[in-house]
């Protein structure tokens, strides 16, 4: 695989080194009683960010049976294939762990009854656990535990969006006429690489490529006043991600059209919303109104925001419809952006959390027109 494309994340069977076998017993703690407030009988969840948030364990997972087992009361554990049985808790967590061999049924080993299901549990195993079982998404159940980060996970994304700004701060030299998309993703790979453990993505939209907002790289050749959309993250050692976009100009970019304006006092309407007691939706909509005072609306085509954390995407979601009241704690991107098909694009992305009184900037580049 190129070293530009997106990778998948391989985990390590290992607690992540920068949080307290105490924090992960809390969390295992405030889960069990999540389950008990929510009328759950438990929480059955596969290898990925869900677990490895509550255990710290990260394995790769596989067509068998891997689960966390979180009763409401009672004993937590780990159910693995016996082909598996290196993968060990940290013995202080007080998980148990019970292995299975091939032809035995693992889902015997979940309780019965109404039972939250994990993210990242795939339909051939949450088919099996049906019979006598009310399955519930455990990604609503959690929302409570994962959507306020704890001070550790702040300065995780702190660090991460440092990381991040260092990267965007070596963009413009790499936008020259003649280069092609592709050949600047390589070199933005590279550079996440100095700053980060893996490449979660890397966008780079030139011309009418930056009109499509999933538009990663092409062969397109970057010419003289294109402007370009760069969009880029990674993922720490401790699994906590940066994601940061900023539009560019090649050759820099004389007279700022009339687009960007409107863009950028939409992303700062919108960061200036972010305060506890307001909704996700009010944020969207600071700007969303102007954008479409200006005229643009149409070519507003998603949500303002995602949160962000261990996943790369997860809630707080800022998009209309979303009631959830801002906490204290919350971290989520604001990234409204304008898309004219066939021409161009642009969109500013800053990583915000909220504070006691507002919020933090966790992406501190200039967000001008570069």
């Amino acid at each position: 695989m190129d070293p530009y494309q997106r990778r998948q994340h391989s985990y390590d069977n290992a607690m992540s080194d920068s949080v307290s076998v105490s924090t992960y017993s809390g969390r295992l703690r405030r889960a069990q009683e999540l389950c008990s407030r929510r009328g759950l009988a438990g929480l059955v969840l596969g290898p990925g960010e869900q677990l490895a948030y509550l255990t710290g364990l990260r394995f790769d997972t596989h067509e068998r049976f891997s689960a966390l087992v979180v009763p409401a009361v009672g004993e937590i554990r780990l159910v693995l294939p016996v082909v598996d049985r290196d993968v060990t808790p940290e013995e202080r967590l007080e998980i148990k762990v019970e292995t299975w061999v091939d032809g035995s049924s693992p889902y015997d080993l979940v309780p019965t009854g109404r039972i939250g299901v994990g993210a990242e549990l795939v339909a051939s195993h949450v088919l099996r656990l049906m019979p006598g079982r009310e399955l519930v998404s455990a990604t609503e159940v959690l929302a409570e535990l994962f959507v306020s980060k704890e001070k550790l996970e702040l300065e995780e994304l702190r660090r991460a969006g440092k990381a991040i700004d260092r990267v965007h701060a070596q963009v413009p030299q790499l936008l020259r006429p003649g280069r092609t998309e592709r050949k600047v993703a390589a070199d933005l790979s590279r550079l996440i690489l100095e700053e980060h453990e893996k490449v979660d993505f890397v966008i780079v939209g030139s011309g009418p490529n930056g009109a499509n907002p999933h538009h990663e790289f092409s062969d397109r050749i970057l010419g003289l006043g294109d402007m370009v959309v760069v969009d880029i993250g990674g993922s720490l050692q401790s699994g906590y991600h940066s994601d940061c976009t900023r539009t560019y100009v090649v050759g820099g970019p004389g007279a700022v059209p009339r687009m960007y304006r409107v863009l950028y006092d939409a992303q700062a309407a919108a960061v200036r919303t972010v305060r506890p007691g307001v909704t996700a939706e009010s944020v969207d909509a600071a700007a969303r109104e102007v954008i479409s005072a200006a005229g643009f609306g149409e070519f507003f085509i998603h949500r303002t925001g995602h949160g962000i954390g261990l996943s790369l995407h997860e809630e707080p979601f800022i998009v209309a419809g979303n009631t959830m009241e801002l906490l204290p704690g919350m971290a989520f991107s604001v990234e409204p952006g304008i898309y004219i098909p066939g021409k161009c694009g642009a969109r500013i992305e800053d990583i915000v959390a909220v504070t006691e009184d507002g919020c933090e900037l966790m992406n501190n580049r200039p967000r001008e027109l570069l």
